[in-house]
């Protein structure tokens, strides 16, 4: 089997003769630091990218099949996204930026994280009007100069990349990126902003999702329509922290749930079985709303604090609900031990079916290249 089979097969419970081995790429320190120990060459610690063929050789040289956040991504959010620039600077080097979502963040000296949101430029209804709106209109142009990975290259899809995104063309699996429905919507008003605007302005608080979520499905129906073929589709989103979700259930539910439903129609129309989405943090109160509309992936299941795992979603769901993730990556930092323990926790999940293992996010810079391999290795030894 080809490591594409392998993923639906297991994900659509579907025999296969071994479990894939997938990750979710890498933060950049990572890749740095792995190249300065002689795991990799400067070369491909600086041309790694989701699903391009660097990834492909590192995925080799650890031992994963394949990253899974391997996507053809059309532009479904702002275009063109604000100039960045410059707002204020601070005698310790502290910028204030404003960046492409039209938000003013801090950005310190050295720091790698996520920066601090200070200000967001939309907050009325005249913000929208003048600075976003126009931002959000449907152009083909989203779709055809977006990236595609064809064979060994990547090319844009204009350039020829269009023929060979059919399933038999390629070994690997790849999805159709479907965009954000709210998480993007949050990212430029902030989670106040979105609180503030729902009970202050709930016309406007509903035009945002409605205008984003509209973008979204044209973005997909254009993709699918041209003959394309996708292996899943995928939505990123990122809404819950370790608590729980960042905006009310029974809102998302009301506001979101139905563009979920019309985008996830769309893909089994043209054969897409596992439609996946990717939120961090605790997701429990949203998954109601994403398996009544479709989404039946759950990625990539962040461990954390609050122990997440497909088994209790597994007992309240039943097979409706599949999972890419829940593998600890902590581990990666501590010993073989560690790791190995790691392993023989995922094995009951494994055997519930209609699951891989995954990193639970990027491989952080504290992870050590041997432990890395020691758990593929793991892998295929228990999965075979």
């Amino acid at each position: 089997m080809t490591n594409r089979e392998r993923v639906i097969a297991t994900l659509t419970y579907e025999p296969v003769d071994r479990l894939p081995i997938v990750h979710f790429g890498f933060w950049t320190e990572t890749l740095e630091k792995w190249a300065n120990e002689g795991h990799l060459t400067q070369e491909e610690a600086r041309g790694w990218g989701d699903g391009n063929p660097i990834d492909a050789q590192i995925s080799e040289k650890l031992g994963f099949d394949t990253n899974y956040y391997s996507c053809f991504h059309p532009a479904t959010s702002l275009w063109p996204g604000f100039e960045s620039k410059v707002v204020e600077e601070m005698p310790d080097g502290t910028r204030k930026v404003l960046n492409v979502d039209g938000v003013v963040v801090l950005q310190r000296p050295g720091a790698t994280s996520i920066p601090a949101e200070i200000d967001h430029l939309l907050k009325t209804r005249a913000d929208w009007e003048e600075h976003y709106k126009h931002r959000f209109v449907f152009t083909e142009e989203r779709v055809t100069k977006s990236w595609v990975r064809v064979n060994d290259k990547m090319v844009r899809w204009d350039e020829g990349g269009l023929e060979f995104l059919q399933r038999g063309e390629r070994d690997y699996h790849y999805g159709l990126h479907c965009g954000s429905l709210f998480g993007r919507v949050r990212d430029i008003i902030g989670v106040t902003g979105a609180s503030y605007m729902f009970a202050e302005d709930d016309a406007l608080f509903t035009e945002l999702i409605d205008t984003t979520a509209d973008l979204c499905y044209q973005c997909v129906k254009f993709a699918l329509e041209s003959g394309a073929q996708f292996d899943f589709a995928h939505f990123w989103e990122d809404i819950c922290f370790k608590n729980g979700p960042l905006v009310i259930p029974a809102v998302f539910d009301e506001k979101v749930g139905p563009h979920y439903k019309r985008i996830t129609d769309l893909c089994k129309k043209h054969g897409i079985e596992v439609i996946s989405l990717d939120c961090d943090g605790c997701v429990d109160a949203l998954i109601p709303t994403w398996l009544a509309n479709g989404v039946n992936t759950m990625f990539p299941i962040e461990v954390g604090t609050w122990n997440a795992s497909i088994a209790p979603w597994r007992e309240q769901y039943g097979k409706d609900i599949r999972g890419v993730g829940g593998m600890n990556k902590v581990v990666f930092s501590r010993d073989a031990a560690a790791v190995r323990a790691e392993v023989e926790r995922l094995k009951p999940l494994v055997e519930l079916g209609g699951y891989i293992p995954c990193p639970d996010h990027r491989i952080a810079p504290d992870a050590e290249w041997d432990n890395v391999r020691l758990y593929c290795d793991l892998l295929l030894e228990t999965f075979n």
